[in-house]
């Protein structure tokens, strides 16, 4: 099967029994991760792009899906997941949760891929009522599956997304921030989310994502992936300016340095499936500084390895990480 999808001559990590074959590499020796690097995840994506419930809950069973972002995000960028999951919803009372948290997250997906990535004077009408309507129903049931398992942390993430959506405004994003973080206190992603909520374009004040960020920093243990934050944030911060090299000074060079450093980079730092995506926003953040030693460590351990995410916050993504690969 794996020569099929990735052609001959496959790489395998040795030390990681559950790692895909490396596929063929294009120019520049990138290549692009798919379902995580894990054949497990393979397994689960291909069980739902099948529309096979039953395949999909045995492929679950090493994960936590209450608690893993990365994989339930592999789940819900599936189109046609919307078509045949509200059955699971309603026909499977003892996995009901799991149904309805994959449902409701795919709702959301499935929503801004009705919105567009358009600014928002461009969006039709049309597309605004479909939108709201998606985040609706995802909202119903996320709310639903964080009662059946009020331990999950999953759930008030995926809510802090729709209600940035929504406009809900800042009070009610500060209460799922809350429920999220008294479930997982450092939880990347919950974080990431509510970062992108401090940005000025979502009525955030200027350099508000960052002092977040640095005080997420400031509690983090070494080897944490929050340290993450800090990279995204330089990179929102890179977003909102209208200055191309507002990264390119000494200390912000030296911020991701020391953030790298803490986190992904430290010997502490535990790899769970998907690893490259927290390599690949450092390297990013790192790039758009300009800096140039901690990068090249980051690149290293990539080996090519590419995530749409964050690149592809810039024109011609691929085409800028084989760049900055090279060049370092």
């Amino acid at each position: 099967m794996f020569g099929k999808l990735f052609g001959r001559g496959g790489e395998r990590t040795a030390a990681d029994p559950y790692a895909l074959p490396v596929p063929r590499r294009r120019k520049g020796g990138m290549y692009t991760l798919r379902a995580l690097g894990d054949t497990r995840v393979l397994a689960l994506v291909e069980a739902a792009d099948a529309g096979d419930w039953e395949a999909v809950k045995a492929a679950l069973e090493p994960f936590d899906l209450g608690r893993d972002h990365r994989v339930l995000g592999e789940l819900v960028e599936l189109d046609g997941l919307q078509d045949w999951i509200g059955r699971a919803v309603e026909e499977d009372e003892e996995h009901r949760a799991t149904a309805l948290l994959i449902s409701g997250a795919r709702h959301i997906s499935w929503g801004w891929e009705a919105r567009t990535a358009e600014r928002a004077v461009n969006v039709t009408q049309e597309q605004w009522r479909i939108f709201h309507e998606r985040l609706h129903i995802a909202e119903e049931q996320l709310f639903e599956a964080a009662e059946l398992r009020p331990e999950w942390v999953t759930p008030w993430r995926r809510l802090l997304t729709s209600g940035r959506g929504m406009s809900l405004g800042p009070t009610v994003n500060e209460v799922r921030f809350d429920a999220a973080l008294r479930r997982a206190p450092l939880d990347l992603e919950t974080h990431v989310e509510r970062l992108s909520q401090l940005q000025p374009r979502w009525g955030g004040e200027p350099g508000q994502g960052l002092a977040f960020a640095r005080e997420a920093l400031s509690r983090t243990p070494q080897g944490d992936r929050l340290g993450c934050v800090i990279a995204m944030a330089h990179i929102e911060e890179w977003v909102e300016s209208d200055d191309g090299e507002c990264l390119e000074t000494p200390e912000i060079q030296a911020e991701l340095r020391n953030a790298a450093d803490h986190s992904i980079l430290h010997p502490a730092h535990v790899r769970s499936p998907g690893w490259q995506h927290d390599f690949n926003t450092f390297a990013m953040a790192l790039s758009l500084a300009g800096e140039s030693h901690t990068v090249r460590r980051v690149f290293k351990e990539l080996d090519g390895a590419y995530t749409s995410w964050p690149w592809t916050y810039l024109a011609d993504p691929e085409k800028r990480f084989a760049h900055h690969s090279r060049s370092v």
